[in-house]
């Protein structure tokens, strides 16, 4: 999906899970050393965190920022919303308060 926006042209990371101490999977199965010994070759300035919005997406994306943000690598996450094309009607009220939340200005 990364690749068809053509938005992006770096190097991307893919974890293949999320942690979920329930399902017995920690930062180990997912090979998050591999994630830091990239992160720290000295060419990466910022990871962005395309993880989904679930308990397990978010505590992955929490768990990446606290190991990699120390080493001065710089950690930012995708936006989420309102999708393009989508009738508001039909958007559900969390989503729309979060889009509200992460709003920006209008020209930037």
């Amino acid at each position: 999906m990364m690749e068809q926006t053509l938005t992006y042209r770096g190097m991307y990371y893919v974890l293949m899970g999320k942690i979920s101490p329930l399902d017995g999977i920690g930062p180990k199965e997912l090979g998050l050393d591999r994630l830091m010994n990239r992160a720290l070759d000295g060419v990466v300035k910022e990871v962005i965190l395309a993880t989904n919005y679930t308990n397990e997406g978010e505590a992955t994306a929490h768990y990446i920022t606290a190991m990699l943000k120390p080493k001065g690598i710089g950690v930012t996450r995708i936006a989420r919303g309102v999708p393009v094309g989508g009738e508001l009607e039909y958007v559900d009220s969390g989503t729309l308060a979060q889009a509200l939340r992460e709003r920006k200005v209008c020209g930037e």
